[in-house]
């Protein structure tokens, strides 16, 4: 068993969670590898044990079992860049509040090792989106995928901006409104659920147009299909807006057309019986749960 480990350095209270994981994947003799910095972190906190360390440029290859986060959705939509397309499922350990991705419990952080032994799990590809525009190759490099989504979105500016929205070569509309969202099935539950889009189950073959705070009241979240190629054009009054995917984020000149697809490759999520999406949705959303009296239906 391979395993790769990676978390946030300024979280101290991951360590004593990942001594204990450590100790479970001893235990299997496993083969372990640490992210350096996060391995930095670990040496302060305990010099017992030493690990080869891996960076986001050498180090994985696809020969590993499990990649696994030590932080909240945040982290594994980092933890993304460093896998890429090499296929290493990715577990999340949520050391803050729940997640929608990192959703294993810290306190449980042994059974990632024991539960996956059994095979109490099932691997799910979740798709993503890929930005094909050379002016922004600079900024992004290979790195020009997300897994949650990529947004355009005013800069510099209180006013709103226009964006000329294209699928499949066919014009769709203008949005007028603070930016647009073009989400994954995974990232329906992250900003575009948080301005208005629909929550959509990770493995649908499709993809969401958010717009965010939009003027024209008629604009509404639109589902689409990921294999859909969509064009963006963003004019308004400043001369730059801002692209993101996930938490990477570079300025474009207003003008420059903006190409979205779905990427040739798939993220794999190592997804436990005992920590199933839906199990996921319905703690983080209460569903069932009458809140007043915190009875269950």
């Amino acid at each position: 068993m391979k395993v790769a480990i990676y978390g946030q350095t300024y979280q101290d209270s991951a360590i004593e969670y990942l001594i204990e994981l450590l100790d479970e994947l001893n235990k299997v003799s496993a083969e372990v590898f640490i992210e350096k910095d996060f391995y930095d972190l670990y040496k302060a906190k305990d010099d017992t044990q030493s690990f080869p360390v891996f960076t986001i440029d050498k180090g994985l290859n696809a020969s590993f079992d499990m990649f696994v986060s030590f932080g909240g959705d945040g982290t594994i939509l980092r933890a993304t860049t460093f896998v890429k397309d090499l296929g290493i499922p990715i577990v999340g350990v949520n050391t803050g509040r729940l997640g929608f991705l990192s959703t294993f419990k810290k306190e449980d952080v042994r059974k990632v090792v024991q539960e996956f032994k059994q095979g109490a799990y099932t691997v799910v590809e979740r798709s993503l989106v890929q930005l094909n525009t050379k002016e922004l190759d600079v900024e992004f490099g290979d790195l020009n995928f997300a897994l949650n989504e990529i947004t355009v979105s005013r800069k510099d500016t209180t006013s709103m901006i226009t964006v000329e929205t294209y699928l499949n070569n066919e014009y769709l509309t203008s949005y007028w409104a603070d930016g647009l969202i073009i989400s994954t099935p995974t990232g329906s539950t992250g900003y575009s659920l948080s301005c208005g889009g629909p929550v959509i189950v990770p493995t649908a073959k499709s993809l969401v147009l958010t717009p965010i705070a939009p003027h024209n009241l008629n604009a509404r979240p639109l589902v689409i299909s990921d294999d859909t190629v969509i064009r963006l054009k963003v004019s308004g009054r400043e001369e730059n807006h801002l692209v993101s995917l996930d938490s990477r984020i570079a300025s474009l000149e207003n003008g420059e057309e903006i190409t979205i697809s779905k990427a040739p490759f798939t993220i794999k999520m190592i997804e436990y019986t005992s920590e199933s999406f839906l199990k996921t949705l319905r703690n983080k959303l209460l569903w069932g749960e009458d809140r007043r009296n915190r009875a269950s239906f």
